[in-house]
């Protein structure tokens, strides 16, 4: 859950440019909950914080060097970190979503360990992210998304955070915004 003092950084490759304004595509993703999710459906405020993968206490990682890769160390802290607050997220009238390219059985495993409340959508077959043209990156041949975070009203992308650093603060970033915006947003 510590994260290392010397992750590096990730900069911005401009791989979220385009979606400030977009509204979601109708794609249904597989969620933890046992049923399917279609994000561009949901009013209100949504936010929806993609990672690339999580992994399982005693594996290893899916490369040696997987700290080195800017972005990619963080998924569990930044999954706790939304866990944490999620009570704060309610309290805005906010739905809060994980997303990764991981199978649903395996985010299962980690919803349960680390008791999330909230839903996780898998976007195993690349759906979502190809339809948006999300960034993503290559590791031991498995298409994993680049951490970011969408902020969406009813449907539509209204504000991106990418990259995102550290991915530990990411839900306080998030929070921190959101009520700046709060009054800004539909319930």
């Amino acid at each position: 859950m510590q994260l290392p003092d010397n992750l590096p950084v990730p900069t911005d490759d401009g791989g979220c440019d385009h979606l400030v304004g977009l509204g979601l595509p109708s794609v249904p993703l597989v969620a933890t909950m046992g049923s399917t999710v279609d994000l561009s459906t949901i009013p209100g405020c949504v936010v929806v914080f993609a990672y690339p993968r999580t992994g399982r206490p005693n594996e290893s990682p899916l490369v040696p060097d997987w700290d080195l890769i800017p972005g990619a160390r963080g998924c569990t802290p930044q999954t706790c970190g939304f866990r944490d607050f999620y009570s704060e997220f309610q309290a805005l009238h906010c739905r809060v979503y994980g997303l990764s390219t991981q199978s649903p059985d395996f985010q299962q495993e980690m919803v349960t360990r680390l008791h999330v409340p909230f839903p996780v959508l898998s976007d195993e077959k690349l759906e979502l992210t190809r339809a948006l043209r999300l960034p993503t990156f290559t590791v031991a041949g498995q298409i994993l998304l680049k951490r970011l975070v969408l902020a969406l009203e009813n449907g539509r992308a209204k504000k991106v955070f990418y990259p995102v650093f550290p991915p530990d603060k990411s839900a306080t970033t998030v929070l921190e915004w959101l009520r700046e915006e709060a009054t800004t947003f539909s319930h």
